[in-house]
């Protein structure tokens, strides 16, 4: 059941097309019940692709996991802390690669849904020539960064009591990975043609083999030696891999779409550019607002400070990730449908899939807002600062609002042409983060550079919910009401239970942390199956309720 049905709608053999692929043809109105299984195939080959892509944040989150605590401890707080601003001042650089990967996303896949390899072809060979240029580019801009953070942060007054071992270090290690950013446009690119295909799979399985390989090489190299530079040559190291890998497996699953150098046109580069310009804008809002903030820490205090707010930041990474895996496939969709000249599906899988977020936030954040100190305490272990619990917590209250607008609103808006208004909207969000966070921090601290983050987030997110909903023509009351509503009512439930069990008891270890995560999830779970989604128009439980065995063996 769809929750609104359009006027008209290709025929029978515009729906044989679409299983299969190719382009629509045809123009006379379905049948609701041809309707519906165009929009059924539509939607379950979202959900396979989203189930694949989270498949890869549950190991992303397993090897995070073990990472992080053992990086922390390895290099110990004063180089975590470096690192932390290393890798936050060469973040601009990754701006100049102007969004081009996003932008070849998306005319691959046009190209493809209308049937023209060559066009997909020309599309990714363009793309492939301009990220070789700009990343010559980038390397001389990088010698400009490599200038303002000697000149900034090694010589200024919070870093003054570091010894030359570490000074000497870090000068190489931002070298290195300065060098690996540049040369990451092009590295990066092989992925868009996964993503225009709709090969989540095989992308994935590659993703998760790199990720195995870093993790591995990660724990042996910084056995053997714990400093910033063997960290950054692994990630040099891990890069190439992958990128070499994908090329290969590219080059078998989709030889029609080769990516090779190509003489740049006009006419395609025009038509990437058009688009990359806002996907550059995103782009830069995103580092202004979540990966800025170690240098802002780092110009007015120790290194030590920057770890202390990169332990309380770094827990979204992943929870990020999992928000995006369903703007990988989301965007290619609405790319396509738009191409097609029928949004219905991209309603559909909006308010389907804003509901779905939601409730993924709500659970992962509720058990933040109220075990997540805790958790960060055990996860780390010794040198943990209960500041970062704090810190952790003031985030999470503005993401509850972000993620679900910028896991589903921002996909479904680039993909149907509109991304000006995301693409402002991020610079904005990021300005605003970066302008308080300066304006915050001398007086506050490390609370006010929370503040400075969670303030913009807020307000980007209400703004371009209305936006989408506006754009995609669903009153912003029906989506509130379906996205938000009883997932809701489900987490307040779920998390005074969870609450209720920390004045009863003390949660401090690992398996009792686990535990009660255990248990929250599961009546989470339980509480969205009998209430939340039970009669849902888009994702009705009512079907697997019906399957599950009653008590006594037989089914319902």
């Amino acid at each position: 059941m769809r929750l609104w049905r359009g006027d008209c709608a290709p025929d029978a053999r515009t729906v044989q097309a679409r299983a299969n692929d190719a382009p629509a043809t045809g123009g006379r109105c379905l049948s609701p019940r041809q309707d519906h299984d165009v929009t059924s195939h539509t939607l379950s080959h979202v959900l396979r692709s989203i189930s694949s892509n989270w498949t890869l944040n549950a190991l992303q989150i397993a090897v995070f996991m073990v990472l992080t605590p053992f990086t922390f401890r390895a290099l110990g707080t004063e180089a975590f802390g470096i690192w932390e601003v290393i890798v936050s001042t060469a973040a601009p650089i990754q701006l100049l690669a102007l969004g081009l990967p996003m932008a070849t996303v998306r005319a691959v896949s046009g190209s493809l849904h209308g049937d023209d390899p060559d066009a997909a072809g020309r599309a990714a060979g363009t793309a492939f020539s301009m990220t070789l240029i700009l990343g010559l580019v980038a390397a001389a801009v990088g010698a400009v960064v490599y200038a303002a953070f000697s000149a900034l942060l090694i010589t200024g007054e919070g870093w003054s009591g570091l010894s030359p071992e570490v000074i000497r270090d870090a000068r190489l290690a931002i070298v290195v990975i300065l060098a690996n950013a540049s040369a990451g446009f092009a590295l990066a690119l092989p992925y868009a043609l996964f993503d225009a295909h709709h090969d989540f799979v095989a992308r994935n399985l590659i993703k998760a083999m790199g990720l195995l390989a870093k993790l591995g090489v990660t724990v042996a190299a910084l056995t053997w030696r714990s400093d910033l530079l063997v960290l950054a040559w692994v990630q040099v190291g891990m890069a190439l891999l992958e990128f070499s890998v994908a090329m290969a497996v590219s080059r078998r699953r989709h030889p029609k779409v080769r990516l090779r150098p190509r003489a740049i046109q006009w006419k395609e580069a025009h038509g990437l550019l058009s688009f990359s310009v806002f996907a550059f804008l995103m782009n830069m809002g995103a580092m202004l607002a979540f990966r800025i903030d170690a240098v802002v820490i780092g110009l007015h205090a120790e290194p030590e400070a920057a770890a202390v707010y990169g332990i309380g930041n770094k827990i979204f990474d992943p929870f990020i990730n999992i928000l995006l895996a369903i703007w990988m496939v989301l965007m290619p969709l609405a790319a396509a449908a738009r191409s097609k000249g029928d949004l219905a599906p991209v309603k559909d899988a909006f308010l389907k899939w804003s509901k779905i977020a939601t409730t993924i936030v709500l659970l992962i954040g509720g058990y933040l807002m109220v075990l997540g100190p805790a958790f960060l305490a055990a996860w780390i272990g010794e040198g943990y600062d209960p500041e970062s619990g704090r810190l952790m917590q003031i985030l999470m209250l503005s993401f509850f609002c972000f993620l679900p607008i910028r896991g589903v609103a921002l996909p479904a808006l680039m993909g149907i042409g509109q991304a000006r208004l995301p693409g402002f909207g991020l610079l904005a969000m990021g300005l605003g983060n970066l302008g308080l966070s300066l304006a915050l921090v001398g007086p506050y601290g490390l609370t006010g550079v929370a503040i400075g983050t969670a303030v913009p987030n807020v307000l980007f997110a209400a703004i371009i919910g209305g936006i989408a909903c506006r754009s995609l023509g669903v009153p912003y009351a029906t989506w509130a009401s379906y996205a938000l509503g009883k997932p809701a009512l489900v987490a307040a439930v779920a998390i005074a239970g969870l609450y209720g069990s920390t004045t009863l008891m003390e949660l401090e270890t690992f398996p009792e942390l686990i535990a009660a995560g255990l248990t929250y999830t599961g009546l989470f779970t339980a509480l969205c199956l009998l209430y939340a989604f039970a009669r849902d128009p888009l994702i009705d439980t009512g079907p697997l309720l019906r399957r599950l065995p009653l008590p006594g063996g037989r089914p319902r």
